[in-house]
C-alpha cells in the first residue's frame, strides 16, 4: 500500500479481489531484529519475534482486521515465516539451545554469507515445539490461512512432516507454500512450491536468447521428478528480482505474466505489476 502499512493493505483488498487473486501473500509482518554489527534493522526475513507484530506495519488489532476484512470477500492470507534463522538479537536467544552451536557452545549463523543471521537447531525437539507452537498462534489467534514458508529446504523435510499434521488439526485446509523447489518437500508436508527451475528458464530464454523449447522441457522435467497433481508456483516476477518491466522490458514482461497465467500450477501477482511497476 502506498501507507505501508497493514491498514493501508486493507483498503486495497477490494482492488486484490478485483484482480481475480485468491490469495494475499503478506511479506515478513514480524518485528525485525537488529544487524550485528551496523545495529540497525536487518532484512524483514532476520526476525526478533515470531510472535510480534511490527509496530511499523500496525496493531495486532490491524492484522486481524485485514484478515477478517479479507474473509469477508472470499480471499484467504497466509504469514511469511522464516523457520531456517533468527536475528542475533531474537527472543529465542535466551534458550541458547534453540539454535546450531558449535564446541564451545556459541551459536552459528547457517553459513559464511549469512552471518547476518542465527540458525534454528532442528535436532532439537525443543526447536520443532517452538516453531510448531508459533504457527499454530497465527492460525488460531489471528485466523490466517497458512504460511509461505521462506527457503524451506534449508529446514529438514521431517520437521515439516511432523509439521503438517500438527497445524492441521488446529486449523483444517491450511495453505502451505514452500519457498523451494525440491520432490521431496511436496510428497506430505506442502501444497505447493516455488517454480525456480521454470523461472531460471524463463529468465534465460528472455535475457539471454536461450531456445523458447526450454519451457516445454522444463515443465516435462516437472511432470517426470515430482509427484503427480503437485502445484508449482508460477512467477515472472518477485521480491528477490529486479522487476520483470527491468528484465524483460514492457512485452517482454506482458508475455512472461500471459505464460504464467496459462501454465498450469499457481500464478502469483506480485505487488505492482498488474500497474507495470519497474521500481525494485
Amino acid at each position: 500500500s502506498s501507507e505501508g502499512n497493514l491498514a493501508g493493505v486493507t483498503s486495497r483488498l477490494d482492488h486484490v479481489r478485483d484482480l481475480g487473486a485468491t490469495v494475499v501473500w503478506l511479506m515478513p509482518i514480524h518485528l525485525i531484529g537488529l544487524e550485528k554489527r551496523k545495529g540497525t534493522y536487518g532484512s524483514p526475513y532476520s526476525i526478533r519475534d515470531f510472535h510480534a507484530v511490527n509496530p511499523d506495519y500496525g496493531t495486532p488489532e490491524d492484522l486481524k482486521r485485514l484478515v477478517s476484512e479479507a474473509h469477508a470477500r472470499g480471499l484467504k492470507v497466509i504469514l511469511d515465516v522464516v523457520a531456517n534463522h533468527t536475528s542475533w538479537d531474537s527472543v529465542m536467544m535466551a534458550t541458547p539451545e534453540l539454535y546450531v552451536r558449535d564446541a564451545q557452545g556459541r551459536v552459528q549463523p547457517p553459513n559464511a554469507d549469512w552471518s547476518d543471521v542465527a540458525k534454528l537447531d532442528y535436532a532439537n525437539p525443543k526447536t520443532r515445539a517452538y516453531v510448531i507452537d508459533m504457527m499454530s498462534h497465527w492460525l488460531l489467534d489471528y485466523g490466517v490461512d497458512g504460511f509461505r514458508c521462506d527457503v524451506a529446504g534449508l529446514v529438514p523435510t521431517d520437521f515439516w512432516e511432523e509439521a503438517r499434521p500438527a497445524l492441521e488439526a488446529v486449523r483444517p485446509g491450511l495453505f502451505l507454500l514452500a519457498e523451494w523447489s525440491t520432490p521431496d518437500l511436496m510428497a506430505k508436508a506442502f501444497d505447493a512450491d516455488y517454480a525456480w527451475p521454470f523461472h531460471a528458464t524463463l529468465n534465460r530464454i528472455l535475457s539471454l536468447g536461450a531456445p523458447a523449447s526450454g519451457i516445454r522441457a522444463n515443465w516435462e522435467e516437472e511432470r517426470r521428478n515430482f509427484p503427480r497433481g503437485s502445484l508449482h508456483l508460477r512467477f515472472s516476477d518477485n521480491h528477490d528480482e529486479a522487476r520483470a518491466v527491468a528484465r524483460f522490458s514492457a512485452k517482454g514482461a506482458l508475455a512472461a505474466q500471459a505464460l504464467m497465467f496459462s501454465l498450469d500450477g499457481v500464478p502469483l501477482l506480485y505487488n505492482g505489476m498488474e500497474a507495470g511497476d519497474a521500481t525494485e
